[in-house]
Formats: C-alpha cells, sequence, structure tokens
C-alpha cells in the first residue's frame, strides 16, 4: 500500500495563492513607501483600488476586472520616474506580471497594456531602462504562464469531450444491444408460440369436430415438445447474448445429437477447416437455422437421415444441411426459414434453401 505524503501536493488553487500573494506585496509596498508627494499616493490609492476591485471581480466580471488591473499597471507605471521608492515599479510589475497571465484577454491586448507601460516609464523616467527591461521581461513571463493555462483548459475541455463521446458510444452501445435481445428474442418466441399456437388449435378441432382423442393426445404431446423446444431455443438465445455460448461446432453437434435423440434418425455431423470465433449474432442465426432445417427435415422428411456439414474458409462459414426429400414434396421454405434469413442477414450472412439432386439443402453463409 502507498504512503500517503505527509501534507497534499495542492494545499490550494493556484489563482488563489497568486492573488493572496499579489495582494499581501501590493499591501506591503504601500505601508513601506516613503512618498512625500500626495499626488503620488493618489497613484497609488488608484492602483491599489484597481488592484482590489480585480481581485473582488476576478471571476464574477472577467472582462472588468481585466481593464481594472490594466489601469492599476498603467498609474504606477506613468510616475515611476517621479517617485522617492521603488514602489511604483514594484506596483507596475505586480499588476503587470498579473495581467500578462489572464486568459480572459487577448495576447494583442496583453502586449499592448505591456507597451504602453514601457512607454509611460521610459517617458517618466528617460534615463533608467531597467525598469522598462523588467516590465517586458514580466510580460513575456506571463504570456509563457498564459499559454500553459490555455493549454491546459484545452486540454481539460478535451478530455471533457472525450468523456461525453465514450458516455454516448456506452449508450449507444447499450441500446444496440437491447435492441439485438430483443429482436433475437422476438425471433425465438414469435416462431416457437407460433407453432404452438397452431398445434393446440389442430388438437381442439380434433376434440370438438371429429372426438379424435387419439390424435389431440398426440397434438398435444406435440405441442409440449414444441414448447420445451422454444424454451431451449430462448434460453441458448440468452446465452450466446450474454457472450458464454459454446463454440460454433460443440453447438451444431449438440443440436445434431438432440435431433438424432428425438426422431431416432442419423444426423451426421462434419467440421472442416481451422474454427475461429464469430460474433454472437453469427452463432445464434447459425444454430437457429440448424434447429430449424433439422425440424423441417423431421416434419417433411420423417425417418431420413440428415447431413450437416460445417467449412470454415478464409472468407466466410458455411454450414451445409441436407437430407433426402422422403415421400413429401416441398415447393418452398416455411416462415421459420424465412425469419432465419432475416436475422442471418443482420449478422451479415446469406441463407438459400430448396431442392438439390433428390435433396433439400438449406445453405448458410456467413462472411468473417
Amino acid at each position: 500500500m502507498p504512503k500517503r505524503p505527509l501534507l497534499p501536493d495542492t494545499i490550494a488553487p493556484s489563482w488563489l495563492v497568486v492573488q493572496a500573494l499579489g495582494t499581501l506585496f501590493v499591501a506591503a509596498t504601500l505601508l513601506t513607501a516613503r512618498e512625500p508627494d500626495p499626488r503620488i499616493w493618489a497613484c497609488y490609492g488608484v492602483s491599489a483600488a484597481c488592484l482590489l476591485g480585480f481581485v473582488v471581480l476576478a471571476y464574477r466580471l472577467p472582462r472588468t476586472a481585466a481593464v481594472l488591473l490594466a489601469v492599476a499597471s498603467v498609474l504606477p507605471s506613468a510616475v515611476v520616474g517621479g517617485a522617492a521608492d521603488s514602489s511604483a515599479i514594484v506596483l507596475a510589475i505586480v499588476a503587470l506580471g498579473r495581467f500578462a497571465t489572464l486568459t480572459s484577454v487577448s495576447v494583442a491586448a496583453i502586449v499592448g497594456v505591456g507597451l504602453v507601460d514601457v512607454v509611460l516609464a521610459v517617458v517618466s523616467d528617460p534615463t533608467g531602462f531597467v525598469d522598462p527591461g523588467v516590465m517586458l521581461l514580466l510580460v513575456l513571463l506571463g504570456l509563457n504562464r498564459r499559454q500553459y493555462e490555455v493549454q491546459a483548459k484545452q486540454a481539460e475541455a478535451l478530455l471533457e469531450q472525450t468523456r461525453l463521446a465514450q458516455a454516448e458510444h456506452a449508450r449507444a452501445a447499450a441500446l444496440d444491444e437491447r435492441t439485438r435481445i430483443a429482436r433475437e428474442l422476438h425471433d425465438v418466441l414469435a416462431h416457437s408460440l407460433g407453432a404452438l399456437g397452431v398445434q393446440l388449435e389442430l388438437a381442439e378441432a380434433l376434440l370438438t369436430e371429429k372426438s379424435d382423442v387419439d390424435g389431440a393426445l398426440a397434438t398435444v404431446r406435440r405441442s409440449r415438445r414444441l414448447a420445451n423446444d422454444g424454451l431451449a431455443e430462448a434460453r441458448d438465445a440468452v446465452v450466446a447474448l450474454r457472450r458464454d455460448v459454446l463454440p460454433l461446432a460443440e453447438a451444431l453437434a449438440a443440436v445434431a445429437a438432440a435431433h438424432a435423440r428425438d426422431h431416432g434418425v442419423s444426423v451426421a455431423f462434419d467440421a472442416d477447416g481451422a474454427s475461429r470465433p464469430l460474433p454472437s449474432a453469427a452463432v445464434v442465426a447459425l444454430v437457429g437455422i440448424a434447429r430449424e432445417a433439422l425440424t423441417n427435415a423431421g416434419k417433411h422428411a420423417p425417418g431420413e437421415d440428415v447431413r450437416m456439414r460445417l467449412t470454415y474458409t478464409d472468407d466466410d462459414v458455411r454450414l451445409d444441411v441436407t437430407n433426402n426429400l422422403g415421400e413429401f414434396t416441398r415447393t418452398g421454405e416455411g416462415f421459420g426459414l424465412a425469419g432465419m434469413r432475416e436475422r442471418l442477414a443482420l449478422a451479415g450472412g446469406t441463407l438459400a434453401s430448396g431442392p438439390e439432386d433428390g435433396r433439400w439443402r438449406v445453405l448458410a453463409e456467413v462472411r468473417s
């Protein structure tokens, strides 16, 4: 655990330190001044009042405070040559040095006030060049300090903009994720509940119109399987969206094994190529397509074996599901595969299905 410093790194804000020290320095200068001329004392008084006004108004009326500070530097500069001691130049350089660091005024204004002070000092004392030189040096040092403060404020503003941009990006990502979750669950539940509703209506018709108890019982059992399958699909979708889904090959192998167990058929599954991670949306879509293709195979070609192949290429990932047509002939795909096609398109993939060489083929491709 790091040691805590005995004293904080920053006891007070820099502006407060400058204001306090400058005020104390001006007060000490006035208290120690030995000036017999009341007119120069009047100049000192007005300059000190302007300095006090600057301290009071600096963060409420910055432009007004800057004007007061400029006046506080100009007045003592005009009497440097006539002053009995160095009080005039001290007041002038304190005010001018502080004015040169202000960020509320332009560099041109700072340079202009500095030149006015230098000219007044030279005019009041044509033989002295030390005081004007000190003034010019303070202006340069103040501008350097001002540049540092400007850069610090720009960096702070940039940091705030970055923070706001990151917050907005996180918000947009959260909204996208919510939309994706809603879409996935809607697709799963709409498909499952729609098929379940059809089966329940069929069971009701068998009981009320034909009094076929055995047929209605078989339909109810089929409805229960659909409900279980829908619940499993919803659970898989939630797991995938939480990004702890199984690898695609393992998920497809599990789907194939479950279909073979439930329908008593052979489902051959092969995986070719070097596997690589895919976005969860693509994984969910491909697993859903495999499940839908197997369901359709069991519905339209019961008892027929199914072959499923997953292929990784350099550019894409392909899922190929084929089965014999059996005694039924399909003329098109159902709503399940149509919904899967839309879902796969959102994940950047394509889906094709139809008869081919006496077999029904479902081919899904995702760019990666």
